[in-house]
């Protein structure tokens, strides 16, 4: 048998064991239900899914997420300022912080940022 052959055995051999010790070890009790079940804005998941829900809760999640990716954009401006044309990246910049002020602002100003009416 060759090297590589005999590589590949032993690679799957070991993982194979890994895997099993790490089934053994992890085995839930029953008690351990409660912890393991999802939690989801605190609605039993057991229940119907056709209840209503507050879309508060949906438009806060979608808030989050769009400021969450303007600030993944936000955070490589600093390090592109070193190889741009300062002109540019400044009026570049400016216009994007611009938006999101405005988006903030309209978000602010329609109470989508309130939790509670």
């Amino acid at each position: 048998m060759s090297t590589v052959t005999t590589m590949a055995a032993m690679t799957i051999t070991v993982s194979t064991i890994v895997m099993m010790v790490a089934t053994l070890i992890s085995k839930k009790t029953h008690e351990e239900r409660e912890k393991s079940s999802p939690f989801e804005c605190g609605f039993d998941p057991k229940n119907s899914a056709r209840l209503p829900f507050s879309s508060r809760f949906f438009l806060i999640a979608v808030i989050f997420m769009i400021f969450d990716v303007e600030i993944a954009l936000l955070l490589p401006m600093p390090i592109t300022m070193t190889t741009s044309n300062m002109k540019s990246w400044m009026l570049i910049s400016s216009m994007f912080l611009l938006i999101l002020i405005i988006g903030l602002y309209h978000e602010w100003n329609q109470g989508s940022l309130e939790w509670s009416n």
